[in-house]
């Protein structure tokens, strides 16, 4: 079962992709820079079976389609401030077809 996708950029930027069951679409944490200094990157337990990231991953915050979530021990867990029908449940990360 795989819940995780690895992702690399030309400029050396890597991250970690998951489906959100939640927005119906892919989601990532960067997890190493490449040629963006001011860019935010995510710690990771390094665990691709059950991951842990902080802190939290906000998308589309600066709209009313937000997606907040904490991703901890393979779970997402929702924030209140979510815009969809997840909004305060804590869910399995999906397999994922990457």
């Amino acid at each position: 079962m795989k819940i995780l996708a690895e992702s690399e950029a030309s400029d050396g930027e890597k991250g970690l992709v998951f489906f959100c069951p939640g927005c119906k679409y892919y989601h990532s944490f960067r997890i190493a820079l490449g040629n963006t200094p001011n860019a935010p990157v995510w710690t990771w337990n390094g665990d691709m079976n059950k991951p842990t990231f902080s802190p939290s991953l906000l998308v589309n915050g600066m709209t009313e389609q937000r997606c907040h979530s904490f991703v901890r021990d393979g779970k997402i867990e929702f924030l209140s401030d979510c815009w969809h029908e997840l909004r305060g449940q804590t869910v399995d990360i999906p397999e994922i077809e990457w």
